[in-house]
């Protein structure tokens, strides 16, 4: 393939830097997901600090330094599940008791159920929720619907802010595939296409994908994820969707009162009809384009039921911005792991049961090894001589974690549960054994309303989802 400079690059190069681009500037997106989501599997002490010399250390590494043994205690991970078993318990349970008793019907809604979830989970990590839904032609001449899971990492999205993605102009997905997926994918049953698009990645890989970087201007060093896959069993293909506007004419045939939308070419011929009235307008219709990392176009078409097949909910995007449940708790948790990891390096570093011997009150025939033998064994009597000394022997046991501390991590406990909206009644904590079931069940509904507002957002997300099943 022979590429153009950026000004003159042909109109497919130039959809496929739109993405890259889109993609490049989603960057912060991705490195926020990916700090939630250590913080949210226990991998907690790796942000990066400033010491006074103006080094930049982990947490982890400054804690070590100072001679303190860095301890975890997840609460976030507890969060989320609580919020998922809840969601589990009222929503997908609730809809289970009414589903129909047909078994095909049954098993989708049991996929689709266990998609949702793990999007939920996501949602809360990250903020992002994202499905797609394809309909795929079976050799046999068949179609069948299939909805998946998108990792946010792999979606490519230009910026919007509107929560129901209404001013998305381009999206799309970096797929590693098997060859053979992606030869099923793009060469629509034609074996003279699959060979050529085995040879493209087979051929001078990395000379070719350089060209291309350099073409669309690409920075070389920060985005090999986009162009490059980690897997050496699969390789990458670029799926770009983008809405685009055509001139057509709307033709009305007054005889058969047949109203058509018809391209301007095909609109010329019926333009001396004598039963067609037709009026000019502008159409947008969303279409997808699938590349190589080396720039090469593999195939491309119109949406069959006029939108693109992704499904999205970005939370809350106020301003375009995207802040999720576990993001809010980070810092409460932060401080909470190193309020406990101070009490754990004090409690090793007290006086614990230390014995004070004089050494001038040692009797004869007694050595040391037999005063610690005795003074460990329950009911030893341990002589001494106070006629050699006036000192006694004294044992030191000392409360060295009496600082506050446990007053603080209290606090932050009660922090974390009311930033989160995840209280103790949600995850069965708390429960008077006196009080009666209504009373519980209010508190329970009580605590709910602090996560309405995400529950809500997630279902608006699943009726969009199902929407779209339904066109398809």
């Amino acid at each position: 393939m022979t590429y153009e400079t950026n000004s003159g690059m042909n109109e497919h190069m130039q959809v496929l830097h739109r993405a890259h681009e889109a993609w490049r500037n989603a960057a912060s997106l991705r490195s926020a997901r990916a700090r939630n989501k250590q913080f949210t599997f226990g991998d907690q002490w790796n942000d990066i600090t400033i010491t006074p010399d103006g080094e930049a250390i982990t947490d982890r590494e400054r804690f070590s330094r100072s001679g303190t043994t860095p301890v975890t205690n997840n609460m976030i991970r507890q969060l989320v599940k609580t919020v998922v078993g809840r969601f589990r318990a009222q929503v997908i349970n609730g809809d289970n008791d009414s589903r129909h008793d047909d078994s095909s019907r049954t098993t989708g809604k049991t996929v689709l159920n266990e998609l949702d979830a793990r999007a939920l989970e996501e949602f809360l990590i990250s903020g992002c929720c994202i499905q797609r839904i394809d309909s795929i032609r079976q050799p046999n001449g068949s179609a069948s619907t299939t909805v998946e899971n998108v990792n946010p990492t792999a979606l490519i999205v230009n910026a919007f802010s509107d929560p129901l993605s209404r001013d998305c102009r381009l999206v799309g997905q970096l797929h590693d595939l098997s060859i053979a997926r992606l030869l099923k994918r793009v060469a629509n049953g034609s074996r003279r296409k699959a060979a050529w698009v085995r040879r493209l990645y087979c051929e001078q890989l990395d000379s070719r994908i350089a060209a291309c970087r350099a073409a669309l201007g690409a920075d070389t060093q920060t985005t090999d994820n986009f162009w490059y896959t980690r897997e050496t069993d699969r390789v990458r293909a670029i799926e770009v969707w983008t809405l685009e506007s055509h001139e057509v004419m709307v033709c009305h045939n007054k005889r058969t009162a047949q109203l058509d939308i018809v391209p301007m070419a095909q609109a010329r011929k019926l333009r001396t009809h004598p039963d067609v009235a037709m009026r000019w307008d502008v159409v947008s219709t969303w279409h997808y384009r699938w590349f190589s990392p080396m720039g090469d176009l593999l195939a491309e078409g119109d949406a069959e039921h006029g939108r693109h097949p992704f499904v999205m909910r970005f939370y809350p995007l106020i301003d375009g911005e995207v802040h999720s449940l576990v993001e809010d708790v980070i810092d409460q948790q932060k401080y909470l792991n190193r309020l406990i990891s101070l009490v754990d390096q004090a409690m090793m570093n007290s006086a614990k049961g230390v014995l004070l011997y004089p050494d001038t009150a040692l009797p004869d025939g007694l050595t040391w090894n037999d005063v610690r033998r005795v003074w460990s064994s329950p009911g030893g009597i341990l002589p001494y001589s106070p006629t050699l000394s006036d000192a006694k022997p004294q044992q030191i046991q000392a409360n060295a974690a009496d600082f506050g501390a446990y007053d603080m991590i209290n606090l932050q406990m009660k922090l974390l549960e009311e930033i989160s909206g995840v209280h103790g009644a949600l995850q069965g904590k708390n429960v008077a054994t006196g009080g009666s079931a209504s009373l519980y069940q209010m508190q329970s509904e009580n605590a709910d309303i602090a996560l309405t507002d995400i529950y809500d957002s997630f279902n608006a997300f699943r009726r969009q989802r199902d929407a779209l099943l339904i066109m398809n």
